[in-house]
């Protein structure tokens, strides 16, 4: 049985954007909490990055939306067609990892929600 010459097929734009809002995500808080840290001693700082996620809407059912700071929106798929597209992988093995990748994605975007929702919630509280 001969193998593939060609590299595997990699994600489609739409599956890339989720990914790389968790990955940012991911590195990004424990990367902030310590720059929040050094900054800390030189003092507060009234900006905070253009590219900051201030909030999701949605659902995965229905599609989420994350929203920055700057303006910008972001609107990645469905899961059901997110899921669609990891069925245009033919060997067993890919499907089944971008499954894998797109429950988590957006388990971790429904998490982000909250997270969020609790964050907005905790600094209301804070000025009342």
């Amino acid at each position: 049985m001969r193998r593939p010459t060609f590299p595997l097929r990699p994600l489609t734009p739409s599956l890339r954007a989720p990914s790389l809002a968790i990955l940012v995500l991911v590195l990004g808080l424990p990367l902030g909490v310590t720059a929040g840290l050094a900054t800390a001693a030189d003092g507060p700082t009234d900006e905070a990055p253009g590219d900051t996620i201030v909030d999701v809407t949605g659902d995965a059912g229905n599609g989420f939306g994350i929203h920055h700071l700057d303006g910008t929106a972001l609107y990645p798929p469905t899961d059901s067609e997110a899921l669609a597209e990891c069925s245009a992988y033919e060997r067993f093995g890919h499907r089944v990892r971008c499954r894998t990748e797109v429950r988590t994605w957006y388990r971790d975007l429904a998490d982000l929600q909250q997270a969020l929702e609790h964050a907005h919630d905790a600094a209301i509280g804070a000025t009342v």
